[in-house]
């Protein structure tokens, strides 16, 4: 068994040092899509939409490490796309 990070016998195999960089930086960016959002533009719901996209597929890869809350930001990325996407305009009222 490595001891540099990786999980072994995955078909994606990163270091999680790596992934967590990757999650907190995206983190930032979301936040700023959401001032944008909360604030009628939109394309904050454009940025935030593929931003929540982008965050569902990224936990595809991180459930190795931690399925039960990799699959529960999954299951919150669908709910905000789906909000987003139907009710966005609600937002800018």
């Amino acid at each position: 068994m490595p001891l540099d990070g990786a999980t072994p016998n995955y078909v994606i195999e990163f270091d999680a040092t790596q992934w967590g960089w990757v999650h907190l930086l995206l983190g930032l960016v979301v936040l700023f899509a959401g001032f944008a959002v909360l604030s009628g533009q939109t394309w904050g719901r454009v940025v935030a939409i593929v931003l929540a996209v982008l965050s569902a597929l990224a936990n595809f890869a991180f459930i190795p490490y931690y399925p039960f809350w990799a699959i529960l930001i999954i299951a919150l990325n669908v709910f905000i796309i789906h909000s987003l996407a139907v009710h966005g305009r609600d937002f800018a009222r």
